[in-house]
Formats: structure tokens, sequence, C-alpha cells
């Protein structure tokens, strides 16, 4: 059973393996709160996981011990279980999804654990790995769903009282509970003044529509990128511990998310998996009533594969509208480009790539699309390039914001 003294004890635990993470200030990311970052993405591992796994592995009997531990998890779980594990000499096979990030999976062997990789998402990993515990006789290690656990992660909820004087708000990411579980309980016990709010992936809502159903359920599927909080069905134990001591629970896009990590890339310094940055996605796009209050967002996770961190940084770019492209109808005459281009100089933007295409069926003979792709400050400078075009006469066909 979950008590406080559980979550000190292993607070007491972790000294010698965790960091007790930094809680920056995060005065460029906000103006409608004073806002900061409890920045788990600099744990050893990259993510909050290490807490609660080590805390789990330190409590096991030797008899346990001696069975080899199994696991799943999209990732971060599984570095802190193959760390954890590692350093107590036990072997140990983490079942992971068959599109988890390549970076996730090799930095899990090379802290010493066994990886088999399950084709589906999290909640297939899950099964199998249950299978193969029956049929080893292992000892499993849940991601969130197990009191041990969540008791490990809430010490990131002692961690942010200890930090931060009288905070009005905490705001975390969901997956299957067990972080903002362990750190409503932990903080809730402590000060019940605070407000707990959780965010999850709008493709991965499973405690929002189990909260819906007054159950938990299980999700048909669960559609990030934010892979660390892809979960089709919430813990049991984490369900209820959600229901009594968490606030609110919100969602946010996959471009939302996107614009977060770009956000806290640019601004801030900070690298952020989809995972960690939900919580600030959900205080930038307005997803919370935290105007004027002091707000810690958890940055869980930054193990982020550098494939698609590239990817993530362009869409981020198109939903704070620092890019956009624009399609403008012109008559196939001398002049009609230069005119075009200083407009959008006036107005200062940056062309950064130009189409002519006059082969479209559809156009006049004599007329042309100038495809256009700009860099821009915001959405309201690419308003005011749109309007002056339009006042210039030019007719723009369409344009992707």
């Amino acid at each position: 059973m979950l008590t406080l003294d559980k979550i000190y004890h292993a607070a007491f635990v972790l000294k010698k393996v965790a960091r007790k993470t930094d809680l920056i200030r995060a005065t460029k990311l906000s103006k409608q709160c004073e806002l900061y970052l409890k920045t788990e993405n600099l744990q050893e591992t990259g993510s909050f996981k290490l807490r609660g796994a080590y805390y789990k592995i330190s409590q096991l009997t030797e008899e346990e011990k001696s069975r080899g531990i199994i696991a799943c998890s999209a990732g971060n779980h599984a570095q802190g279980v193959a760390m954890a594990a590692t350093q107590s000499g036990i072997q140990s096979l983490i079942c992971m999804p068959d599109g988890a990030p390549i970076s996730k999976v090799e930095a899990t062997k090379q802290l010493g654990a066994e990886v088999r990789l399950v084709k589906g998402a999290y909640d297939d990993a899950y099964a199998t790995a249950l299978q193969l515990q029956e049929d080893t006789g292992a000892t499993f290690i849940h991601p969130f769903d197990d009191d041990e656990v969540i008791a490990g992660q809430g010490t990131i909820g002692l961690e942010i009282l200890d930090e931060l004087e009288n905070p009005d708000a905490v705001v975390v990411p969901i997956g299957g509970g067990g972080l903002i579980s362990g750190v409503a309980y932990a903080i809730k016990h402590l000060n019940p003044n605070v407000k707990i709010y959780g965010v999850q992936a709008a493709g991965a809502a499973s405690m929002v529509k189990s909260q819906q159903e007054g159950t938990p359920i299980t999700l048909d599927q669960a559609e990030t990128f934010a892979d660390g909080i892809a979960v089709k069905h919430p813990g049991d134990i984490t369900y209820q511990l959600v229901e009594q001591y968490v606030d609110e629970i919100v969602t946010v896009s996959e471009d939302e998310i996107a614009a977060a990590i770009l956000a806290l890339i640019e601004k801030q310094k900070v690298i952020a998996e989809g995972a960690g940055a939900v919580s600030v996605a959900a205080v930038l796009f307005h997803k919370l009533p935290v105007e004027g209050k002091k707000v810690v967002c958890i940055v869980s996770g930054g193990n982020i594969d550098v494939n698609i961190l590239s990817r993530v940084i362009t869409r981020g770019l198109l939903t704070s509208g620092r890019n956009v492209s624009l399609t403008i109808a012109l008559t196939d005459k001398p002049g009609q480009l230069q005119e075009v281009s200083e407009i959008i100089a006036r107005c200062g933007g940056n062309v950064v790539s130009v189409h002519h295409d006059r082969s479209d069926a559809n156009m006049a003979i004599t007329s042309c699309f100038l495809k256009l792709g700009l860099e821009t400050r915001d959405h309201a400078q690419i308003v005011q390039i749109q309007k002056e075009l339009t006042q210039a006469g030019f007719h723009l066909v369409s344009e992707r914001v």
C-alpha cells in the first residue's frame, strides 16, 4: 500500500543513484504565469523512470532477484530497469514495442539488459512480457501499476516542495499514471492547496476516457509520437489514485506537443521528448487555469530520437507561425515576383523557397502559380503578409500555416 513514509523511504534509497534534478525558472516560455521546469530529462537515464524502477528492485527479496527480472517498456522504464538490475547484479529482459525509438532500444542494451522487440504498441509488449514471466518465473517489474514504483516517482513531489515555496500548481504528463499518482499523493498530503493537473496526448487519452467511463478502459489504439505516454490501458492502482488526488486532466494535440518541444529547445535550451513536453504544451496553449499562478511543469524525459527531431521541429515551426507556405495566382508577366518579394520583405518575412508553376491544367495559359516558403516571426506576421498581398491585388490561392 502506498504511504507517505514509503515515498520518504524511497527518497532515502534513491539518494545514491537518482539526481535531485534542478527546478529552473522558465522566464521566456510563458507570460501568463510564473513557470518552472522540473528537469527530469536530465536524470541519469534521461527520464524519471529510474526512480521507480530502482526503488522497486531495491525492495525485492533475494529469492525474487535470483529468478531474474522481466519488464516491458516503450523505452524509459526499460533503461531504468536495466540500470538498476545491472547495478544489483541481476539479469534483466525487457520487452519493447518494435516502434520504440532506436536510441532507446540501444541505450537499454548498453545498460546491460536483453531486449525483445514485440510487434505493436506498449500494451502488446506488456502482454508478451507477462507470458514470458509466466513461462520463466522471472520477477516482473511493472512500469506504473505498482506501489513501490509509484513511491519512487513520488520522490519528485517531495523535491518540488523542497525546491519551491508554495507552488500553486504542478502539471504532470500521464501515460499509465505512475508519475502523476506518486507526485499527487506526496504533494496533496504535504500541501493539499496545490493543484495537480495531468496531461495526455489526444491520440492516447486512456486516463481521460477512463474517467469519463468511471472505470479503467482500454483504447483500441494509442497514436502519438509521444511514445513514452502511448498507453492504451491505465493502471488500476493509478486510476484510483488519480481519481482521488488529481484535480483535472487535459489533452494536447501532436502539433501542440511539437510546438512545446521547439519552444523548450529555442527559449530554454532544454531537450524534451514528446512525453516530456506535454506538460509545457498544456500551459503554452492555455489548456489550464494557471494565469498569474506559480506553476511547475515536470519535463519527464528527454530521450527523443534524433531521427525524428528535425520533423518535430518543422511541425513546431508551422504550428507556432514560424514557417508558412503561400500559393499566389499571378499573371505571367515581368515584375510580378519582384513586387511580391518587396511586400514580403517590407513585412519582415524571409523567402526560403520559390516554385514557379505554369503546368496546372486549371489555370489560364497566361497565368501561373507562385508557391513560396517563408520564415516568419509569428501568426500575426503571416496575417499581415497575407493582408498586404491581397491589398496589392494578388490572389492567394491557398496557404498552409
